[in-house]
């Protein structure tokens, strides 16, 4: 594993720059999108594992470095948004890697836009089962992502109350280190004692919408241009024995195994997949198996 020095790139899109933060190297591209409440640090310990990949991850409209960028949100708004990334880096083609809600944008880029994302890794997100019409947004989104939504509505005292937040989180504290805790930075904003969140709420509720109830994202993995590998974690959100999948909710999924080869991660949580050695080094694995298939 290499320690690697990411670098800042602002990238004009609609509204304002995109934040991407660039792994660099010599190897084929790869773009990688975060989860709902994430930002472009999600990736650091996996860009560890990637060697001389050049991986490029945006911190999403909406969240950290581009929080500023104006609605609509959505993942129709993410999906533009990668495809002007691409556009500006000269490329024709990437491969997507993509974590929970960025799973799901991986895989309606993918399935609109089979051309320019032919291969994807979707990590413990993608496949999706619809909500009865009429639920409430907030409520749903708590209920899957846990504290998350509370800690958005929540100020803190410094830096350092933030975060003990998720030091003690049980999905973190067998596994805090430095990649988590620069994770973690780069979602700070504000001034002591007013510390919060960067993630804007609107953003999260559009966001949010989509893998619940919205036809084209519960569609999309099941689309035959999207091909790649899905990875799912044992456990889930809060560490919890009952992951977001399991063998029973893939097979009611009815993903075709020609298309979206899957694989369960053991030890990992929904988070600690993008942190943990033996996660990250499954989630390179799939990357270089995935690149070779374009």
């Amino acid at each position: 594993m290499t320690t690697r020095t990411p670098q800042e790139l602002a990238v004009p899109v609609r509204g304002g720059d995109l934040a991407v933060t660039r792994w660099p190297g010599e190897g084929p591209a790869v773009i990688a999108l975060h989860g709902i409440t994430g930002n472009s640090l999600s990736f650091g310990a996996v860009a560890e594992q990637l060697g001389d990949i050049d991986l490029y991850a945006p911190d999403l409209r909406g969240r950290a470095h581009s929080a500023g960028l104006p609605a609509p949100y959505g993942i129709p708004a993410h999906v533009e948004d990668v495809l002007t990334v691409l556009d500006h880096l000269g490329l024709r083609q990437a491969l997507l890697l993509g974590h929970s809600l960025g799973a799901f944008t991986t895989a309606v880029a993918a399935a609109r836009h089979p051309d320019r994302f032919p291969r994807v890794v979707l990590v413990d997100g993608g496949l999706g089962f619809p909500i009865p019409g009429g639920a409430d947004i907030d409520e749903v989104i708590e209920s899957v992502i846990g504290p998350a939504m509370r800690r958005l509505r929540t100020t803190f005292p410094d830096a350092d109350a933030y975060r003990a937040l998720f030091r003690e989180h049980p999905a973190f504290t067998a596994h805090w280190g430095p990649h988590i805790q620069a994770y973690v930075d780069r979602d700070l904003t504000g001034e002591p004692p007013e510390i919060r969140s960067s993630c804007v709420l609107d953003a999260i509720r559009a966001d949010g919408a989509g893998p619940i109830g919205d036809p084209e994202t519960l569609a999309a993995i099941h689309r035959p241009e999207v091909r790649g590998t899905m990875l799912w974690a044992e456990r889930g959100v809060m560490n919890e024995p009952q992951g977001l999948y399991d063998e029973g909710r893939l097979a009611a999924g009815d993903l075709s195994p020609d298309r979206i080869t899957t694989r369960r991660v053991d030890d990992t949580n929904h988070y600690t997949i993008l942190f943990a050695k033996d996660a990250t080094a499954a989630i390179a694995e799939a990357v270089r198996t995935e690149l070779k298939e374009m």
